[in-house]
This record gives structure tokens, C-alpha cells and sequence, in this order.
């Protein structure tokens, strides 16, 4: 049987796109739930021999441990396309409702809420809540206005691994960057043509002969801290 229970959603983006967000369901995000928290186990059991130091030892552990459990999600989201390694191992990531990237104040409203999830045990508030609604959000993805969708396969020479950074030709506003981050997020889902007329957009910064896709990617890919 397949774990993926899911809708679809049709949302329509701020260019104009009309996108179909397939919406992962309690048991896709519960294994990855239980991968990230695997994950953070195997680095506390790494980091608890400092705890063994001393008092000062304890504290600094403390410390790291109350920042991690907090920031843990918000910053893989934030850094990583909305993939926590868990998401990321079941081909998950978290949007905003309307398709766009996540960012800081989604992250941090999403994952502060969590502790309203765990209520009154074992996140049976946060699991009420997403049995009960149409895009299985739990309270924090309503607060933030988020979804927990299935991340498409980049299509065949797209892999992320393929995009060779590089530096915008002129410096760029953050409007543009924020464009572009949006851009390479996206696009995959998009038809040729629809890439096609809003890369046209890039005249002034793609040499004759460049490819406007691939400095796109390139660029976008460089703002990500890729160098």
C-alpha cells in the first residue's frame, strides 16, 4: 500500500503559472519526522562527550541542545529548499500555500508552533489538526500559511549538481535576487514556453551565445552561497 496519502492542489503563482501541488499526508511526514529526529539523536550522542567536561561541559551541551531542537527545521528550510534531511529522504518540502520558496518568517512561525502540536502528547493536537484539514496542515502551517508537498524530480540536465555557479553581471537588487531564487525553484514545473517568456525578461543580463536558462540557474544557484 502506498504511504503517500495526498491531494492536489492547483495554485496559481505571482507570475501567472498555475502549478499542482501534490500535499504529502500524516504518514509521509510522520517517517520524515522520524528520520530528522534520528538525525538530531545521532548528533547529540556526538556532542553529549563534551557534557562529560565539567559543568561548563553541561552548559555548553545545554545551550546546543536548546538551539538545535529550535533551529534545526527553520534553518534547512530556510537553506535548503524547504527540505529538512527528512523531508529531503522522502522527497518532501515545505511552500508557502501559493508555491513559493519558504523563508525566514514562515520557518520561524511554522516551527515555534510546534510545542502547540505536541499538546496535550505525542502531537495528537498537530495530528487532529491535519486529519481535519484538506491540505493536512498541522497549527503551525496554518499560522504560517505553509503546505508540506511532494518535491518534483528535476528534470534530465537540471540536477542541482549540474548548475555551474555564477556572479550576476551587474549587481542585482534584492527584488531581482529574490526573482531569481524563486525562479530556479520553481521552474521545473513549468512548461518550455512559460520558461521561456519569463527568461526573456533577462536580455540585459545574458551574453550573446549564453543560454538565459542557464545563467538563471547559474545565478540563482550563486545567491545560494554555492561557489
Amino acid at each position: 500500500m502506498d504511504a503517500r496519502l495526498d491531494t492536489v492542489r492547483t495554485v496559481e503563482t505571482p507570475e501567472g503559472v498555475w502549478l499542482a501541488l501534490r500535499v504529502a499526508g500524516p504518514i509521509a511526514r510522520a517517517l520524515a519526522f522520524g528520520i530528522d529526529v534520528a538525525v538530531r539523536v545521532a548528533f547529540y550522542s556526538v556532542v553529549g562527550m563534551v557534557g562529560n567536561i565539567g559543568d561548563a561541559g553541561q552548559g555548553v551541551f545545554l545551550v546546543i541542545l536548546f538551539v538545535t531542537e529550535w533551529f534545526y527545521p527553520v534553518l534547512f528550510e530556510v537553506f535548503s529548499d524547504g527540505q529538512t534531511p527528512g523531508k529531503r529522504a522522502l522527497s518532501l518540502a515545505v511552500v508557502h500555500e501559493d508555491g513559493r520558496p519558504v523563508r525566514w518568517p514562515g520557518a520561524l512561525l511554522r516551527n515555534l508552533l510546534l510545542f502547540a502540536d505536541f499538546l496535550p502528547a505525542a502531537y495528537l493536537l498537530g495530528l487532529a489538526s491535519m486529519v481535519s484539514s484538506r491540505d493536512f496542515k498541522r497549527l503551525g502551517d496554518h499560522a504560517a500559511g505553509t503546505v508540506v508537498v511532494y518535491r518534483n524530480t528535476p528534470r534530465r540536465g537540471e540536477a542541482a549538481a549540474d548548475v555551474q555557479p555564477r556572479a550576476p553581471r551587474a549587481p542585482l537588487t534584492p527584488d531581482e535576487q529574490r526573482a531569481l531564487l524563486d525562479y530556479a525553484a520553481r521552474s521545473e514545473r513549468w512548461s518550455d514556453d512559460r520558461r521561456a517568456e519569463l527568461l526573456g525578461h533577462l536580455d540585459g543580463a545574458v551574453a550573446p551565445g549564453e543560454s538565459p536558462q542557464a545563467v538563471a540557474a547559474g545565478v540563482a544557484a550563486w545567491l545560494r552561497g554555492k561557489r
